[in-house]
C-alpha cells in the first residue's frame, strides 16, 4: 500500500510540475477574447494572447484550421475585447512566411518565456499573423 501512496504522490507531483507551468504561461500574461460568429450564427469566444506593432494590435493563428480563424475568413467582422473593452474590428490575415515571422516575433518579444513553454505543446510552423483593424 505505502508503494501504491508514492506512486500516486509521484504522478500527482509530475501532473502539477506540467500544469502550474502551463497555466502560469496560457494566462499569467495579457489575453483577449475574439468574438466571432460560427458557421451556424452561433457566437464563439476565444481566448488568445495579442502584441502590438506598427500602430495596430496583432494575433495569431497557430494553425489555419483554428475555428476562429476559419470564422474571420467568411466574416472579418469581429469583437476583441481587450483591457475590459470591447472594439469592433476588422481581421486582415497576413499569410504567408513575412506575417508568421512578424507575428512569431511580437509574441516571443512579449511573452518570453510562456511563449517558449507552449511552443513545446503547439506548433505553431504554419502559424498566420492576424492585423486588427478597428472598424
Amino acid at each position: 500500500m505505502p508503494r501504491l501512496r508514492r506512486g500516486i504522490a509521484l504522478v500527482l507531483v509530475a501532473a502539477m510540475a506540467f500544469l502550474v507551468p502551463t497555466l502560469l504561461a496560457l494566462e499569467g500574461q495579457e489575453v483577449v477574447q475574439i468574438r466571432t460568429t460560427a458557421p451556424d450564427g452561433s457566437p464563439r469566444v476565444t481566448r488568445a494572447w495579442v502584441a502590438d506593432d506598427d500602430g495596430a494590435a496583432w494575433l495569431e493563428a497557430a494553425t489555419p484550421d483554428r475555428a476562429w480563424y476559419r470564422d474571420l475568413l467568411r466574416d472579418p467582422r469581429f469583437e476583441l475585447v481587450r483591457g475590459g473593452a470591447t472594439t469592433s474590428a476588422l481581421a486582415a490575415p497576413q499569410p504567408g512566411p513575412e506575417g508568421h515571422e512578424r507575428i512569431r516575433r511580437l509574441l516571443r518579444e512579449k511573452y518570453g518565456w510562456a511563449d517558449a513553454w507552449v511552443g513545446l505543446l503547439q506548433d505553431t510552423s504554419q502559424s498566420i499573423a492576424v492585423r486588427v483593424t478597428p472598424r
